[in-house]
């Protein structure tokens, strides 16, 4: 990753969607030739030199401190998402060349994982790392989510921009692509020199034009609870609510688990696919198994 190119463009495209209005600041003049805040008014916000902040702009973050990121982050409106991918960047823009050799990341969960999820019978639970490949799940899990897991590799990320059927899928695709680039990005900014996700957002830029235009928008979020409706092969239309938690012990991975809100069709439709689970799915596995 180009940091002095993330930079530029994460804070360019900051700048221009607040308006001096949202700012609290006074227009002068009805013809302003930028979509939101000047230079200098981001400067003034900031309380920083138009100078200084130009140089912030341009990509150069070299020796910033946290102060100023700090006032960089209210000017600007920052949330706490985009707040920390700006000190991710900064971290990067002054890492050592020790420092910039990418983390290792877990290729497997632990069997006592594994030994959780399968011990969570009522609510689908799955577990990816930060390629967004999933690398385990418990039955009811992997029944959810059976259009991905049906793929030999399973992973988020090219499930939703390149697999047809994750438009039908997802009951609100636009959404889930959207929050899944912001999510993307902000892994980008805290391993910008892992090549195998570089690799990862290359390919989805070159086979996906949804995922191109989401990627240069720049948006940052965390994707740590909200709600999924899916549209699902056996139970219909299903809506849950997810929360996702990070695995201290394992950097890099995160586990995601469903609910549904108790009394709705939707916990019917939950408890219907956990009945096939405990049915269906056996028997299933156990007729290709005779095929076979």
């Amino acid at each position: 990753m180009d940091t002095r190119s993330e930079v530029r463009e994460f804070l360019s495209t900051r700048r221009a969607r607040l308006t001096p209005d949202r700012a609290g600041l006074p227009v002068f003049g009805g013809n302003r030739r930028v979509p939101g805040l000047r230079r200098e008014e981001v400067s003034l916000l900031a309380g920083v030199s138009v100078d200084y902040y130009t140089r912030l702009e341009r990509g150069d973050l070299s020796g910033v401190s946290d102060s100023v990121l700090d006032a960089l982050a209210r000017a600007l409106q920052l949330d706490d998402a985009e707040t920390a991918h700006l000190f991710d960047l900064a971290r990067t823009a002054n890492a050592s060349p020790v420092a910039r050799k990418p983390r290792k990341k877990a290729e497997a969960i632990r069997p006592s994982i594994q030994r959780l999820l399968d011990a969570m019978t009522g609510a689908p639970a799955l577990v990816r790392n930060n390629y967004f490949d999933y690398l385990g799940a418990n039955d009811l899990g992997r029944a959810l989510y059976s259009p991905v897991w049906s793929e030999p590799a399973p992973n988020s990320a090219r499930f939703a921009f390149l697999n047809p059927a994750a438009q039908d899928y997802y009951l609100d695709w636009d959404q889930v692509t959207r929050e899944l680039v912001a999510a993307m990005r902000g892994e980008a900014g805290r391993n910008p020199f892992d090549r195998r996700f570089s690799d990862l957002v290359g390919e989805l830029s070159t086979r996906s034009d949804r995922f191109r235009t989401l990627w240069a928008a720049h948006d940052v979020r965390f994707h740590r609870s909200g709600v999924k409706r899916l549209r699902h092969p056996i139970v219909g239309e299903i809506e849950l609510v997810y929360e996702a938690f990070e695995l201290p012990s394992d950097p890099g991975l995160q586990m995601s688990t469903y609910t549904a809100e108790p009394g709705t069709p939707s916990e019917d439709k939950l408890k219907m696919l956990a009945s096939w689970v405990a049915t269906e799915a056996p028997r299933t596995e156990t007729a290709a198994s005779t095929d076979a």
